[in-house]
């Protein structure tokens, strides 16, 4: 095997974000972009020489061309092994479990996530570490120094790898292993959830739709709900992954599900509404003719998380994002176990999970996931749900209104304005960041702030400390409004506004979330003059 050492040079804006690095596809298929992050990457961890490592994407366009030039320059720096997934697919959580499960020394994960694909949409790629998990921060920032001081990077000069066929096959010293995308996946799910009582569920005439929104989901979701739980064929909507979705946003929100909701709120909805996004990790749930939020959607999880068999002795903690709502405290505080509040992005629950303080881990941008993996998964909390289905023997708006009388409700809303020039967006933030000590005491929009914040998270494990994760106002009578920029965009910015208002067990818990949360909202934007910095106040997304 020759290797080709190749000159190259740093290459602005290789910073990566919560979830990898995330740029227009025409963006990573430049000359040299892939391989100066990829080499950089090694770099960074140290090098390749004798590491085992696993990679797969989603699917998009240009996963393969990019996992070829991945195993070249593996091979070029020295790996031992690289485990891939037939034709290049591999969901976010059954990369993180072969990781775990062969020990390897990380992985490379292609995705955008919930972004559109194709040529003129997105592409990311993102580092997962040794426990199967998103690099932690002290790793990326080494990534993004190495990105600054590149030099070269070495590729091997070698054929194309079949990724079709299942085998093992070399690139010099190091060994290719492609291997059946599902199977270890779907044998991990067999030892958390009895398969036998969700078989009798749909033997029973429970219908479901799952829409895979033809996405990375669709092989997972067939495997498992159509061949081997008995869901009769045509569960799995949009089951064939596409490179560009479909021309969909595969993202798993009433916006995006559109057709999903449409089914679930019509006369003929069936018991239980799903889907998933771009790289398998998120989920939505709804049930017929209702929406389960993904804060409830967690909190419901952990509250009935003993009737599956892998928690069926209890979880030791539940960890939330900053900006999801309160919901899981309630439920934390009822079991007696630790409730942690983490900024966003899966990587700060890694070290939870490894610690064992926490079992359930959720966001409220639709990720729900446990201590089986270092990701979230969608698939996953979709099981969880037909499980806690199977044994109780209720309809999704039974069980969910049971919740809220049980713990109270929170109102809960997020809005997304897309595509904010960026001065614009970080001027408002900066103005508002600025206000934030004198707020306290003063009314806006009928709304008493009683605290204004920047929340920074000290992590009880490591003792780090990661600050500047949002601006938070909490008003009188439990409610709230988080600001942030959002990380995972490609273009301008995204704020995101969440909103939230708690009632009380066994109170109100009927209200329309947009009319619970109107004041909190009027308090918000009056605070932060959204209107006045960047000239909008209705979001792109509402959810």
């Amino acid at each position: 095997m020759k290797v080709d050492t190749r000159a190259t040079a740093p290459i602005e804006g290789q910073k990566p974000g919560t979830s990898g690095l995330r740029k227009k596809t025409r963006v990573f298929m430049e000359p040299e972009y892939l391989e100066n992050f990829i080499q950089a990457t090694l770099n960074a961890i140290g090098g390749a020489g004798g590491k085992s490592f696993v990679v797969g994407g989603d699917g998009r366009y240009f996963n393969r061309e990019a996992i070829q030039t991945i195993l070249k320059m593996a091979a070029a720096n020295g790996a031992r092994l690289v485990i891939v997934g037939q034709d290049g697919i591999l969901s976010t959580p059954a990369a993180s479990n072969l990781i775990r499960q062969n020990k390897t020394d990380g992985g490379f994960i292609l995705s955008a996530s919930h972004n559109p694909g194709g040529i003129d949409e997105d592409f990311g790629v993102k580092f997962n570490a040794e426990n199967g998990g998103p690099a932690p921060e002290k790793l990326t920032a080494r990534i993004f120094e190495a990105t600054t001081r590149i030099d070269q990077y070495q590729i091997a000069e070698v054929d194309d790898v079949d990724l079709a066929r299942i085998g093992e096959t070399r690139l010099g010293d190091m060994t290719v292993r492609v291997v059946d995308p599902v199977e270890s996946y779907k044998a991990l799910m067999e030892t958390l959830f009895d398969f036998d009582a969700i078989r009798a569920l749909f033997s029973g005439g429970f219908t479901m739709r799952f829409d895979a929104m033809h996405a990375v989901t669709g092989p997972y979701a067939t495997e498992i709900l159509e061949n081997t739980l008995g869901a009769p064929s045509g569960t799995v909507a949009n089951g064939i992954p596409l490179e560009d979705f479909g021309k969909g946003h595969p993202d798993p929100n009433p916006i995006w599900a559109k057709p999903l909701m449409d089914l679930m709120m019509g006369a003929d909805a069936p018991d239980l509404g799903a889907a998933s996004d771009g790289d398998g990790d998120r989920n939505m749930i709804v049930g017929r003719g209702i929406y389960v939020t993904p804060s409830d959607s967690l909190a419901i999880l952990a509250a009935n998380a003993h009737l599956a068999p892998a928690y069926e002795k209890g979880i030791s903690g539940i960890a939330r994002s900053m900006p999801t709502s309160a919901a899981a405290d309630r439920v934390a505080a009822a079991l007696g176990v630790e409730c942690f509040e983490t900024p966003t992005g899966w990587k700060f629950f890694g070290n939870l999970l490894d610690a064992g303080r926490v079992t359930i881990c959720g966001e409220e941008s639709a990720g729900t996931g446990s201590d089986h993996v270092r990701e979230k998964d969608g698939l996953w909390a979709v099981l969880l749900w037909l499980n806690i289905l199977a044994v109780r023997k209720q309809s999704v708006a039974e069980i969910v209104n049971d919740h809220w009388q049980t713990y109270g409700r929170n109102y809960y809303s997020r809005f997304d304005f897309e595509a904010v020039a960026s001065d614009k967006a970080n001027a408002m933030m900066d103005a508002l960041r600025g206000k934030l000590a004198g707020l306290p005491g003063q009314s806006f929009a009928g709304q008493t702030v009683s605290f204004a914040d920047e929340f920074s998270y000290h992590d009880p494990v490591d003792g780090s400390l990661s600050e500047n994760q949002g601006l938070r106002l909490g008003f009188e009578g439990d409610g709230r409004a988080v600001f942030r920029l959002s990380g995972t965009g490609t273009e301008g910015a995204t704020i995101r506004l969440y909103l939230e208002r708690g009632t009380e067990q066994g109170g109100e818990t009927s209200m329309s979330p947009q009319d619970a949360l109107s004041g909190v909202l009027a308090a918000a934007l009056e605070i932060s003059d959204m209107e006045g910095f960047i000239g909008r106040t209705t979001p792109d997304v509402t959810t």
